[in-house]
């Protein structure tokens, strides 16, 4: 252990797992090029700086996963609780004194600069269950330690839907569960525990706001109102299905260039739309392909992983990557009600990113605190 925790910055680096790396700079290089298209107007002239911003957060993103990677996970997972009340008292401060953007109080924003205290939240709840599940004191299977975990997950579960933000606040229950499995409860009750929040899924429904209904409510019926709730949903089946299988070329998506999808959720909830209007099926597939490589790298590293509170990081990042892709493209498509998720590294957004790039950062720190000297 010694040896290891003592080995020199280059030969972390050396460590790392570069498929991890190689395929998230693709993604995110794909995702500036069609920032660009998303917000491209006909005229070079008026593209909204938007692509330009996310060349900074991407930078930023980069530097924190390499910046966690070459610190020992053991040390972040000692910090565990610190995190999570930072998150937690984030997540606070947002509703008392945030930004509100289209009705939705998510935002802090200091000298010019908002970020989402949400985003941090999910990666400070990662590290606070991988270190709870994790400890060997607390290896015991029960009802105990599974009612303990659902309250450590219930806080900023509470505050992300207050603010509101159900999409968000969606990603934390199959982290919750999965985290949970992999930690040793048994498939028995986690059973029976999804079986009890179906029971209990009406009393959800009363808890949303309207907006939040009529989302739901014009995904089971969008012609109900098309040229309102409906059209984003509408107009985005329509960029997907228009685009076949080699799509209509970067910038010359009619759908986004004339505004059917419109340029305020074009970059960001509906980025995969653009794609797939530009670049067609195949271009689509391949998005997803780079995803399945980060995904079976953090899953195989969570194998490899020497420590139940490792396998426990890289499994949680893994769930949170694919219940936002999942659910992302999922929406664009017509399968679920519109969620304001974004797909990760791709849909303009800085705090996903940078927040995302740190979970990516604590896998390759699995990785390299792992390896056998």
């Amino acid at each position: 252990m010694t040896r290891r925790s003592s080995a020199t910055g280059w030969t972390r680096l050396r460590r790392f797992d570069w498929m991890i790396m190689a395929a998230a700079v693709a993604l995110m290089g794909v995702g500036i090029c069609f920032i660009y298209s998303a917000s491209f107007h006909g005229d070079p002239l008026r593209v909204a700086p938007y692509y330009r911003k996310q060349l900074v957060w991407d930078g930023l993103g980069l530097l924190v996963c390499v910046l966690v990677g070459m610190t020992d996970y053991r040390r972040i997972l000692r910090g565990a609780w610190a995190w999570y009340a930072l998150a937690v008292g984030l997540l606070l401060l947002a509703i008392v004194a945030g930004v509100s953007v289209r009705g939705a109080q998510r935002w802090l924003c200091i000298l010019g600069v908002c970020v989402q205290p949400a985003e941090l939240a999910k990666i400070a709840l990662v590290v606070v269950l991988a270190k709870y599940l994790g400890s060997g004191a607390r290896r015991v299977t029960g009802w105990r330690i599974v009612l303990t975990a659902a309250l450590i997950t219930a806080l900023p579960f509470s505050l992300i839907f207050r603010q509101p933000d159900l999409g968000t606040a969606a990603a934390l229950i199959p982290l919750l569960l999965v985290l949970l499995y992999v930690g040793g409860v048994p498939g028995r009750v986690l059973v029976f525990l999804c079986i009890l929040g179906l029971l209990f899924a009406p009393l959800g429904w009363l808890a949303l706001d309207e907006y939040q209904k009529n989302r739901i409510l014009f995904f089971l019926d969008p012609g109900k109102d098309p040229l309102g709730a409906g059209w984003n949903k509408i107009q985005s089946e329509i960029a997907v299905g228009s685009g076949g299988l080699w799509g209509k070329g970067f910038l010359k998506g009619t759908q986004n260039i004339l505004g059917f999808l419109p340029r305020s959720v074009a970059p960001t909830d509906f980025i995969f739309s653009v794609i797939a209007e530009e670049a067609g099926f195949v271009g689509s597939a391949a998005i997803l392909a780079l995803y399945l490589v980060i995904l079976s790298a953090c899953l195989r590293t969570a194998l490899s992983a020497r420590t139940v509170s490792g396998k426990l990081l890289c499994v949680g990042v893994a769930v949170l990557l694919f219940f936002h892709v999942f659910v992302n493209v999922g929406m664009t498509v017509g399968l679920f009600p519109i969620t304001g998720l974004p797909l990760p590294l791709v849909s303009y957004g800085g705090s996903v990113t940078v927040a995302l790039m740190a979970g990516l950062g604590m896998v390759q720190s699995v990785r390299v605190f792992s390896v056998r000297i």
